[in-house]
């Protein structure tokens, strides 16, 4: 398959999920070595869940095909992580000198421009590449605007549109004790 194919399998997810009433016209695919490894449309509509986005719901279904060994909860080796760790690129600002290695070899295709919640989750997923069909003004026009979202990150947390304040960090504070004092920690 071209990358012209795999734009077209994100479209036409995308507007599968119009025609249902599950989403707005976004899909997306994940492609490892050529071939298409996972599929995602927009379904805020029919689950209510925001997070249900082309590109997140892709990245979840990716990470089920290339992780088929990942342990459930009930299960007995459940603390053990089945995420392959990988050297820190060259160049990278990471202070780790390995983490998790996710979807990294992945490219993405979404019919637009990911949003913020999806940009992060493509970061931190590790994807290698993201190709976009419609750009972020053409998003815009249909009524999906994300910029006071870019605007808000901009700005010092006491000035954000919702009220974000540290409270009670020395609760916070064990949480974090017990992962950096886990020896077999596994950083991702």
């Amino acid at each position: 398959m071209e990358p012209k194919d795999f734009m077209a399998e994100a479209v036409r997810l995308a507007t599968e999920s119009v025609v249902n009433g599950w989403g707005g016209p976004f899909g997306s695919v994940i492609t490892k070595d050529g071939e298409i490894v996972a599929r995602g449309q927009n379904r805020v509509l029919l689950t209510g869940d925001p997070t249900a986005h082309g590109e997140v719901e892709a990245i979840r279904k990716a990470i089920q095909v290339l992780n088929p060994r990942a342990p459930s909860l009930s299960e007995e080796h459940h603390n053990e992580s089945t995420l392959e760790l990988v050297p820190r690129p060259e160049g990278s600002p990471d202070l780790l000198p390995e983490r998790a290695r996710m979807l990294m070899g992945c490219s993405l295709y979404t019919s637009g421009a990911p949003c913020p919640m999806c940009m992060s989750a493509i970061y931190w997923s590790r994807i290698d590449t993201v190709h976009f069909s419609s750009d972020l003004e053409a998003t815009r026009k249909i009524g999906f605007d994300d910029a006071f979202q870019y605007e808000d990150f901009a700005r010092p947390l006491s000035e954000r549109r919702i009220l974000i304040e540290q409270i009670y960090p020395e609760l916070g504070a064990q949480a974090y004790a017990t992962w950096t004092d886990k020896a077999d920690h596994h950083p991702y």
